[in-house]
């Protein structure tokens, strides 16, 4: 089975509700789609959304990057060789971690079909089902507080509080959320880099003294403050989870070292797909570090790559794959299930995706 074309799509889907953070916000999943096709007439797919904030991929490097330097390297070649075949997306081009990703995304989505198999077991993991946390975007924290009722009123057991624009404000809005839904429900606080590292501590402190029982935090201050993410991690109690500083193996390997932080988020679109996810896991498994699988604001599709990765490493303990969720509609036929909080994966090969509607692919 061998690769004869790469095709570039788009797709939007609105969400249910404006999703903010201390970085941005966003009415639409708006990502770029891509296929890849074969000799055989199976065809792979994988996605990648514009993170200029976070990533600094935009639609036109995605695009541009993965149309004359990732196709060129990768035509002809056969799914079977898997590793040669990453090993020349990676070295093609430097950065451009979205694009990659997409790529890495299709390219293991036809290993599985050629193999007949579900990703997930190609990568040496049992089925198992999991539950994702529910994401509450930054507001005042009386509607905070509002949407926290709401989501556990679904069935969601933890919830993810965006803090991170002013942490006198936060602390009110992660003490109204806790107040909203009682000591039963996890509490996860992701600031999106929106603090100092005094600050940050002088927030986790007060939370600390105040009862509110905060699982961790994600990535409290700016992504390259490395010495900054370690003071944190070493003045408070509460798990710090580094998410913006980790993108590539060798972040993970200086964070690891360092013990800057105390758990890993993965994301697809840092890592480069699911190839460098697995290295990141490796690591982290000889580390005794737990991680985090997440996302950035991504269709089903590569949520459902990073579903099937979830099950094949235990080192993932933590689970934020909520974006289908969010979204008003949902157009990937096949991939990941949801039942409330609840995400199942079928045994169809690859990653069980059988269509995906209303792209607009390039002529």
């Amino acid at each position: 089975m061998k690769i004869t074309e790469i095709r570039l799509g788009t797709l939007s889907i609105p969400l249910k509700k404006p999703f903010k953070t201390a970085l941005r916000t966003t009415d639409t999943v708006s990502t770029n789609i891509v296929e890849i096709r074969t000799d055989e007439g199976v065809c792979g797919y994988g996605e990648a959304p514009p993170t200029a904030a976070i990533t600094g991929d935009t639609d036109g490097s995605i695009r541009c990057s993965i149309s004359t330097r990732m196709a060129p390297v990768l035509a002809g070649r056969d799914v079977s060789e898997l590793c040669d075949a990453l090993l020349a997306l990676d070295r093609c081009v430097v950065g451009n971690s979205s694009g990659k990703a997409a790529v890495d995304i299709a390219l293991h989505d036809l290993w599985g079909k050629l193999h007949g198999a579900p990703l997930y077991k190609l990568l040496g993991g049992a089925y198992r089902e999991f539950a994702t946390d529910y994401t509450i975007s930054l507001n005042a924290p009386d509607e905070m507080a509002r949407d926290s009722i709401e989501a556990v009123k679904e069935g969601y057991e933890a919830l993810k509080i965006k803090v991170g624009n002013d942490f006198r404000l936060d602390m009110e809005r992660v003490k109204a959320v806790r107040d909203a839904v009682g000591v039963d429900v996890l509490l996860r606080i992701d600031a999106n880099q929106g603090w100092k590292p005094k600050e940050a501590i002088r927030v986790i402190r007060f939370m600390e003294d105040d009862g509110l029982d905060i699982e961790l935090v994600e990535q409290p201050v700016v992504y390259h403050d490395i010495e900054g993410l370690k003071r944190v991690t070493d003045s408070v109690d509460t798990d710090i989870l580094a998410d913006e500083s980790v993108y590539s193996p060798r972040d993970a390997m200086k964070l690891l070292s360092l013990r800057a932080a105390d758990m890993i988020n993965i994301k697809l679109m840092k890592s480069g797909g699911i190839g460098g996810a697995l290295k990141i896991c490796a690591m982290a498994e000889a580390a005794g570090v737990e991680c985090m699988i997440g996302a950035m604001m991504e269709s089903k599709v590569s949520v459902t790559a990073a579903a099937h990765l979830a099950m094949a490493r235990r080192c993932i303990t933590k689970y934020d794959l909520d974006p289908p969720i969010l979204c008003a509609s949902d157009p990937v036929k096949g991939g990941a299930q949801y039942k409330g909080a609840v995400l199942t994966l079928s045994d169809a090969p690859g990653l069980g995706i059988d269509s995906i509607e209303g792209v607009k692919w390039d002529s």
